[in-house]
């Protein structure tokens, strides 16, 4: 019975897939956190590294970390929490692990992570030759064909 009534009040609080921007861990983020102020409501961005996810469902939680004058800050978001009002990826980075805790012993430079290179769409002009009645030489006609870069 419990049970029944903890997914139905789970089905409520998840936000739609279409709120949720989808991110890893290694990517840099902003989150646009909403905060109250006595009557007054704003938001603030916080950008850093993800660095780590865990839990599943609406207790999902993520970490960002990000170096504030010298100091590292880290601090933890509930995913599905109404107090966050958007979450944009502002860069991709290739990482091999599933926590990246590591980061915490690093400084400076070393901090850095490789960016991934995201697939685009490559239009490539593909060259026709036909003669033309009359010509000496061929007429070069070019068509656009869009394919994939792999």
């Amino acid at each position: 019975m419990s049970d029944k009534i903890l997914k139905i009040v789970e089905a409520n609080c998840v936000k739609p897939a279409s709120e949720i921007n989808d991110f890893e861990i290694g990517d840099t983020v902003n989150v646009h956190c909403r905060i109250l102020e006595g009557e007054k409501e704003r938001i603030q961005i916080f950008n850093g590294v993800v660095i780590a996810r865990s839990g599943s469902g609406t207790r999902e939680m993520f970490t960002v970390r990000r170096i504030v004058a010298g100091e590292g800050v880290e601090r933890k978001f509930a995913l599905h929490s109404p107090r966050i009002a958007k979450i944009e990826t502002v860069r991709s980075a290739v990482v091999h692990r599933a926590k990246l805790y590591f980061l915490r012993d690093r400084v400076g430079k070393a901090v850095r992570l490789k960016e991934r290179v995201v697939k685009r769409k490559v239009v490539e002009t593909k060259v026709q030759k036909t003669k033309k009645r009359g010509s000496r030489g061929k007429k070069k006609t070019t068509e656009p064909v869009v394919s994939s870069a792999e």
